[in-house]
C-alpha cells in the first residue's frame, strides 16, 4: 500500500504530466522537387540525423513552385509549428518576410561564426535579408546565360559570343541564312517569351543591359520607362522583324522548349539557366562538345545583367526547435553539403567560395565561368505582393511579343496596374 507522501507525488506528477519521459523533438524539412532531389534530401537528413541525433522528418513537396509555395503558405500562415526548416524560391521571400513568418538568422551566424563572405554577397544583400536582417542563405543560385554554337561560329568565322545585342542579330541573320539552306527549321536565338514567370526574367535581362528594368523606389513601381520600350521593341523585332526568333516564342517558348530546340542543332544561340549545360553535354546530344556559354550581352554603354533565381533556406519563426533548426539550416548550406548538391544534381551552389573547388572544375569546368555571372545577379522586384505583379506583367509582355498591342502602350498598361495593386496592399 502506497504511503501518503508518495500517493500525494503520484498524482501531482501525473497532474502536471511531468512523469512521462521527455520527448525528443523532431524537425520537419519541407523540400520538392524532381525524384533525383528527393532521394539527395532523403539521403542527407539521414546523414544529418545520424551525426547530430536530431530526427528529421522530409515533408515532400510537389515540383510544381506555385504548389510548393501554397503548401508552405497554408500552415504558416495558420501559425503551425510544422514545417520547421524549407526550402523557398527567391521571389517567394519578400512575402514570407514581409508576413513574419521567417526567423531571424544574424544573431546565430554571429554566435556560430558562420561568415557571410562565403556567400554570394549580391544574393545575401537583395534576396535574404527583411529590413537589415537575414532571414534566408542560398542553397542554390541561378541566373541567366547566353549557350551559343561553339562550332558554327568557328565555321562561319564570327570572332566568338556577341558582346552586344545588336552582334547577336547579326551573327544570327549570317548564320540563319547559312544553315536554312540545310536545315529549315534553324534560327538564330531563342529564349523563353512565352507568358509565364521566364518571361519576366528574360525582359528584365534585355532591359537592364540597357539601363531599365522593372524599378521600385519609395514603394512607387515604374515599368514604361524609354528604356524599358526600346527594350521589349528590341525582342518583339527578333520575332517580326529579324526573324531570328520563332514564331513560337510567345505561345510556346519555356525553359524545356527552348533548350530542346538548341540542342536538337536548330539554334545558334540559346539563352537559358545554367541546369541546361550537363543536357547539352550528355550522351546522345546532338550539340554535344559544340557548345559553350557566356553572360548575356547588353545595349551600347550598358552593361550584362543576368536574373536572380534559385532555391533558399529559412527556419519557421514558428517553430518549436528552433536550435535543432538552426543546426539543419547549418549543415544544408556547409560546404560539404553544398559541394555533394552541385556533384549529384549539378546544383549551382549558394556558396562562392565552392567555385575553385579543384573536384567541382573537374567535374563540371563550367563553373569556373558561372562565378562571374553570379556575382552580378539582378533580383526581381522585392515586393510581398510579387506574383500579383508579375502576373500583369506577364500577361503585357506577351501581348507586345504577340503583335497586339505596341510596346509603349503594353507598358503603360502593365504599370498603372501594378500601381493599382501596389496602393491596395499598402492600405490593406
Amino acid at each position: 500500500m502506497l504511503s501518503g507522501p508518495i500517493l500525494a507525488g503520484l498524482l501531482l506528477c501525473l497532474l502536471l504530466g511531468g512523469c512521462e519521459p521527455k520527448q525528443e523533438r523532431r524537425l520537419t524539412f519541407a523540400v520538392g522537387g524532381a525524384p533525383a532531389e528527393i532521394e539527395f534530401w532523403e539521403e542527407l537528413v539521414g546523414e544529418f540525423s545520424r551525426e547530430s541525433g536530431i530526427e528529421v522528418e522530409l515533408m515532400r513537396q510537389p515540383t510544381d513552385s506555385d504548389q510548393r509555395r501554397q503548401g508552405l503558405v497554408i500552415p504558416l500562415k495558420a501559425g503551425q509549428a510544422d514545417p520547421d526548416v524549407f526550402l523557398m524560391d527567391v521571389v517567394w521571400l519578400a512575402q514570407f518576410s514581409a508576413s513574419g513568418w521567417l526567423e531571424p538568422l544574424s544573431a546565430r551566424m554571429e554566435e556560430s561564426g558562420l561568415e557571410e563572405d562565403v556567400f554570394f554577397r549580391r544574393v545575401i544583400e537583395t534576396a535574404d535579408r527583411h529590413e537589415g536582417e537575414l532571414v534566408a542563405l542560398p542553397v542554390y543560385v541561378d541566373g541567366g546565360l547566353l549557350y551559343y554554337r561553339r562550332d558554327l561560329l568557328e565555321k562561319y568565322g564570327l570572332p566568338g559570343p556577341p558582346q552586344t545585342w545588336d552582334q547577336l542579330v547579326d551573327y544570327s541573320l549570317e548564320v540563319q541564312t547559312a544553315e536554312r539552306k540545310t536545315n529549315p527549321d534553324f534560327f538564330g536565338f531563342v529564349w523563353q517569351g512565352a507568358q509565364y514567370e521566364g518571361l519576366i526574367c528574360n525582359f528584365q535581362e534585355v532591359a537592364a543591359s540597357g539601363g531599365g528594368g522593372i524599378l521600385v523606389r519609395d514603394g512607387e513601381i515604374s515599368i514604361d520607362t524609354p528604356p524599358n520600350r526600346m527594350a521589349l521593341g528590341f525582342q518583339r523585332d527578333l520575332i517580326h522583324r529579324h526573324r531570328i526568333s520563332p514564331p513560337s516564342t510567345y505561345t510556346e517558348m519555356k525553359e524545356e522548349e527552348v533548350r530542346e530546340a538548341f540542342q536538337r542543332g536548330n539554334a545558334l544561340f540559346e539563352r537559358n539557366w545554367p541546369y541546361a549545360w550537363s543536357l547539352h553535354q550528355s550522351e546522345g546530344s546532338p550539340v554535344r562538345d559544340k557548345v559553350d556559354l557566356a553572360p548575356l550581352p547588353y545595349f551600347p554603354e550598358g552593361t550584362s545583367v543576368s536574373t536572380l533565381g534559385g532555391w533558399h533556406v529559412g527556419i519557421s519563426r514558428q517553430s518549436d526547435a528552433k536550435e535543432e533548426s538552426w543546426q539543419l539550416l547549418r549543415y544544408v548550406v556547409s560546404y560539404k553539403t553544398q559541394k555533394k548538391l552541385a556533384l549529384r544534381l549539378g546544383w549551382n551552389p549558394g556558396r562562392r567560395d565552392l567555385y575553385e573547388d579543384p573536384e567541382i572544375l573537374a567535374e563540371l569546368p563550367h563553373f569556373g565561368r558561372l562565378r562571374d555571372v553570379f556575382d552580378h545577379l539582378l533580383p526581381r522586384p522585392v515586393l510581398p505582393y510579387y506574383t500579383q505583379v508579375s502576373s500583369v506583367i506577364q500577361r503585357r509582355l506577351n501581348a507586345a511579343l504577340s503583335g497586339q498591342a505596341p510596346p509603349q502602350e503594353a507598358l503603360a498598361a502593365a504599370e498603372a496596374q501594378v500601381r493599382q495593386i501596389a496602393r491596395r496592399y499598402q492600405h490593406e
